[in-house]
């Protein structure tokens, strides 16, 4: 286990604080299923098609949508929770397990979510749809290389 130095404790806390707003947005998602007017964040029509024409015709197809964006949230949500517990108690004192883990978790759920959004088969409004999690990913990275850089100094050492 490498000792604990400043550059390995700011990382780990800017993947904790992205950790925790990767939870933020899930909480949005998730409130917004059964609130929001539109489809979910920064999608209000599908193609012209909102979601009260949509249930209108097939409310089962409206339910559907609500569920998966509900199981999404608890995705994202679960994704937060790991991101900061191993950032908080295990990047923070140089374990390298943790710094991976930490690592590949959000990795692999925004290599699978991100690519649909570029087919252009829907409208949405890049800020207030991909905008937080996008910036919480670059807050996520930044600390993910300052703690990197810090345990590599650590090794070197």
């Amino acid at each position: 286990m490498a000792q604990d130095n400043s550059s390995v404790r700011t990382g780990s806390t800017m993947m904790l604080i992205a950790g925790l707003a990767f939870i933020g947005y899930a909480v949005v998602f998730f409130i917004r299923s059964f609130t929001g007017t539109g489809f979910e964040l920064g999608v209000e029509t599908l193609n012209g098609v909102t979601k009260e024409q949509l249930n209108a015709l097939n409310p089962a197809v409206v339910y559907y949508i609500n569920h998966l964006h509900i199981a999404t949230a608890g995705f994202i949500a679960a994704t937060g929770i790991a991101v900061a517990a191993l950032s908080w108690w295990g990047v923070r004192k140089g374990e390298w397990w943790a710094w991976w883990t930490a690592l590949v978790s959000p990795v692999v759920g925004l290599a699978v979510a991100l690519p649909m959004h570029y087919f252009g088969h829907f409208s949405f409004n890049w800020v207030s749809h991909l905008g937080p999690i996008y910036l919480a990913t670059l807050l996520f990275a930044i600390g993910a290389l300052q703690a990197l850089r810090g345990m590599l100094q650590k090794g070197a050492s």
